[in-house]
């Protein structure tokens, strides 16, 4: 089973199919999960939101019987979203799990009736690597990190809206440095998808050269091969600490650009809004409420620095099933 080149964007378009096959029957599930989202995200603003309340009118206009009514509905919000995640985390996770045995299933059972000429031209123990490795990968497509990501999407677009209205300018300023950091994360992700694909590659070929050393541990000490053997798994797995330091280093650089920009972001909000305070143009409230919103709007680029390996390494499972399944 030849490997493919490592194109993404084409790779992506192929599987299509298959990921609506794997989303078709849990649209019901999924639906009520976005919904949740939904509910979670929007009561997750009541407590950014309220501190310009708390700022502008109980600290300095010491308006103390609005503090008891701000206190409660902050309460609320914060039960109603743990509720939300709560059930999203069991009405996902558990969905998803359920997938994986449904597909590892489905998988064993196509290759179980494949002719022996397959088996002879593949390692045992690398269609147990494809079985169960492979497949677990592919929980990321339904999973909670992928929802958690569009959740803090939405936050994000509704963090703008605020952000927008309450200045354009520091908010346009915002946009700019997410949009360079947003050029550098594609071109990092461009370095980082064929190392990702490689990856179960050498993981099958290791596992099962390993499986097949174990399982004819016999004749290997018959032909005194044991060292011969060493060396082979030494070389193997060489090559997959390799692929993985190589896979580190990238998301490190990712999460270093990532802290830098909030660092950056950080210090421009504070000029800027500082500036807008003291002239009169901002309230103290407005301000903070205003940085609690950014963070919100921010948060969603330091998801994709995790969600983005995750979903390569799904793609990845999910192109190596389907070159099984179509085996014949």
């Amino acid at each position: 089973m030849p490997e493919l080149k490592p194109r993404y964007a084409k790779l992506a378009w192929k599987l299509l199919p298959d990921i609506w096959g794997l989303i078709k029957p849990r649209w019901g599930t999924l639906t009520i999960g976005f919904l949740l989202m939904v509910v979670n995200r929007v009561s997750g603003l009541i407590l950014p939101g309220s501190t310009k309340y708390l700022y502008d009118d109980v600290f300095i206009k010491r308006r103390s019987d609005l503090l008891l009514p701000i206190v409660l509905l902050v309460v609320g919000a914060t039960l109603i979203q743990g509720l939300t995640s709560f059930g999203l985390t069991q009405l996902l996770s558990k969905s998803s799990q359920r997938m994986i045995s449904e597909l590892r299933s489905k998988v064993q059972a196509h290759i179980g009736r494949l002719p022996l000429s397959f088996f002879d031209a593949n390692k045992t123990g690398a269609l147990v690597s494809r079985i169960m490795n492979d497949i677990e990968g592919v929980r990321n497509l339904i999973g909670t990190g992928l929802f958690e990501f569009v959740g803090g999407m939405i936050t994000a677009i509704f963090a703008l809206v605020y952000l927008l209205h309450t200045s354009a300018m520091m908010t346009g300023v915002v946009f700019a440095v997410l949009l360079i950091f947003g050029i550098v994360v594609n071109k990092a992700f461009k370095i980082i998808r064929p190392i990702f694909r490689a990856r179960p590659k050498i993981n099958a070929e290791v596992t099962g050269r390993l499986a097949e050393s174990l399982g004819g541990i016999r004749v290997v000490k018959g032909y005194q091969a044991e060292e011969r053997e060493r060396k082979i798994f030494a070389a193997g797995g060489q090559r997959l600490l390799d692929n993985v330091l190589k896979i580190l280093t990238a998301t490190s650089l990712m999460s270093l650009s990532a802290t830098g920009l909030m660092g950056l972001l950080g210090a421009l909000i504070i000029l800027l809004g500082a500036r807008q305070v003291l002239s009169g143009r901002m309230s103290p409230g407005t301000f903070v409420s205003y940085t609690a919103f950014l963070g919100m709007l921010i948060a969603p680029v330091f998801q994709i620095v995790g969600i983005g390996p995750e979903i390569t390494e799904a793609l990845t499972g999910l192109e190596r099933i389907r070159e099984v399944l179509d085996e014949k």
